[in-house]
């Protein structure tokens, strides 16, 4: 694990730099382009002092070197069951997962686990595309984050035509009441295509709630392609939400393991240090690997730091082979204690982790046909 807070700043103000200049040179409105230019270089100024951030978690192994769940029967989930979403819900982990049948719509299923390795599923999806936003295509993609007694699910709906990020609310993860599209595909201050991916930052910040997604950013010069993109935006109820930069929060890096994709991957978590944010990036190749960034937690639009190297990367074969080739996808992210403190992990999975010691486990969806399962110790807090 490689946290290089220098260099991906630099990198990140020579990005946002040359994506800004570019607006210079194409739009009309040059002025508004250059002064969004001389912010972006006033913020990354002020971010070189910042000290590296401590990461709450150690390097990542396989939880289990088999998928935790796979395709089953000849109906809504035979194809694939990938891209989870898992909380810790009534002393249970609850799992709700992205799962695809033969005709390639996607639903939502619900697995439930007192270990977090082991689980067990409902025999009906809990939630099924209805919407005009989400006919045909599906609902993609859960992450979730709760305030109060209730539960925010954001996912992608897609109508075979368009890809849209939405909202629904529940109190018991399994009824869900539909909020609607909350960024439209097609609009923002930089995003030219689908909006994904949303990962809300679990407290407010300076009054506000904070979303990062995905956006499409248009193709650069010289390029014949769009690229995947991280945008912010915050809220002061949930549903309605307003951009916070003029260009990508967080990114991609030519030549780098995310030069194609940059995308959010389970909510952010808060630390003493900053925001955490593990996300899922993809090279010139399309070979998806998992990384994490670091925000500063009174400005979630301040990068202080980011990987340099990937944390996980596809190395077995169901992560290789299966509906889309070589991907690690990571969706869901749980601080699972250890057996001293209540909480007895499966054992025999984990590769030589102690069963006693607080541990992060990270859900991911692999070649997006299976669900795999990663773990990391998490440091003793000092007191």
């Amino acid at each position: 694990m490689i946290i290089n807070r220098r260099n991906s700043a630099s990198r990140h103000f020579e990005r946002s730099a040359l994506f800004a200049l570019r607006s210079v040179l194409r739009s009309e409105k040059s002025l508004f382009a250059l002064s969004s230019l001389i912010l972006i270089a006033s913020v990354w100024t002020l971010a070189l002092p910042a000290s590296t951030a401590d990461l709450p978690f150690g390097p990542w192994t396989r939880a289990a070197n088999e998928p935790i769940l796979s395709p089953q029967g000849t109906t809504w989930e035979s194809a694939g069951t990938f891209n989870p979403a898992v909380v810790l819900h009534n002393g249970k982990f609850v799992m709700l997962y992205r799962a695809q049948g033969a005709s390639g719509t996607s639903r939502l299923g619900y697995a439930e686990s007192t270990d977090g390795l082991h689980f067990t599923r409902r025999p009906e999806p809990v939630l099924s595309p209805e919407a005009p936003y989400e006919k045909d295509g599906g609902v993609e993609d859960p992450r979730l984050q709760k305030f109060g007694d209730t539960w925010y699910l954001t996912y992608t709906g897609y109508n075979k035509k368009d890809a849209q990020l939405c909202l629904a609310t529940s109190r018991d993860l399994i009824h869900w009441d539909r909020k609607g599209v909350i960024l439209p595909a097609y609009q923002g201050n930089w995003n030219k295509g689908w909006t994904k991916s949303g990962a809300i930052v679990p407290e407010k910040i300076d009054g506000k709630y904070w979303m990062y997604w995905l956006g499409t950013a248009p193709s650069e010069i010289g390029e014949t392609y769009k690229t995947d993109q991280m945008g912010l935006s915050y809220s002061t109820d949930l549903l309605h939400w307003t951009e916070a930069t003029t260009t990508p929060v967080l990114p991609r890096r030519p030549g780098m393991f995310d030069s194609r994709v940059v995308e959010p991957g389970p909510p952010p978590i808060l630390t003493e240090r900053g925001i955490v944010l593990v996300y899922n990036g993809a090279d010139d190749q399309l070979v998806y690997r998992a990384a994490v960034a670091v925000f500063d937690r009174r400005d979630p639009r301040r990068l202080l730091s980011r990987s340099d190297a990937p944390l996980f990367a596809p190395e077995k074969p169901w992560e290789k082979v299966g509906q889309v080739p070589n991907v690690v996808f990571v969706e869901g992210m749980v601080l699972a204690k250890g057996k001293d403190e209540g909480t007895v992990l499966a054992p025999g999975k984990d590769e030589g982790m102690a069963h006693n010691a607080n541990r992060w486990l990270f859900y991911y969806g692999a070649a997006d046909k299976f669900i795999g399962a990663a773990a990391a110790v998490a440091p003793v807090s000092k007191r």
